[in-house]
């Protein structure tokens, strides 16, 4: 399998022409994955690249109806988690009821959340990293330099402008896939402890 996922990197590096270039990760094989910019569904397969790679175990939060037959095996063996975004209470309880329980994976979460361009990021990555202590790895998609990969990896401080900034610091200059679609990271409420929903 090992073999498999290594090909199918090396493959989608030949199809997109885009490099892959990472910074080492924490030891810990735990952590938020963050996926951005997101405008296009091969962000999708260029994750699924560096992750295989890397070797890196994940999950990744996908809307309810990915999971409906015929692919929702397969969906589920690439780690995907179903989300029902009409009724959301309760998964990050259940996602860090899970690295509570032993688990170790990185979760990888797109943000914005849509690939259409967007005002805000959703903030329930922060609240999840928060609440499961684990750190936040920066991946990314640089359009322009057609390098793909993992940046740094934060500690989230609970002072939601300042880890922000740092946040929009290494993201500034980087476009997306579709860089017409590229959304600023930028949460709606900077300023009190973010809500999963938000």
């Amino acid at each position: 399998m090992r073999t498999l996922r290594h090909a199918f990197a090396r493959l989608v590096w030949t199809m997109t022409g885009y490099r892959h270039v990472s910074q080492p990760l924490p030891p810990d094989g735990a952590g938020l994955l963050i996926g951005a910019t997101h405008t296009s569904n091969w962000d999708f397969i260029l994750m699924l690249g560096i992750t295989w790679e890397l070797d890196l175990e994940t999950r990744w939060l996908g809307k309810h109806q990915l999971f409906r037959r015929p692919f929702g095996p397969l969906m589920r063996a690439l780690g995907g988690i179903p989300v029902d975004r009409r009724s959301p209470h309760g998964l990050v309880s259940d996602i860090v009821g899970r690295i509570r329980s032993g688990e170790r994976f990185y979760l990888v979460v797109t943000p914005e959340g849509t690939r259409g361009r967007s005002e805000y990021w959703k903030s329930g990555f922060y609240r999840i990293a928060m609440e499961a202590g684990l750190p936040v790895t920066l991946g990314y998609v640089d359009s322009e330099r057609r390098t793909t990969g993992l940046g740094p990896t934060l500690r989230l401080t609970g002072d939601v402008a300042a880890d922000m900034n740092k946040v929009r610091e290494f993201y500034a200059g980087k476009l997306g896939y579709r860089p017409d679609l590229t959304t600023e990271p930028r949460l709606r409420d900077e300023t009190g402890t973010p809500s999963a929903s938000a």
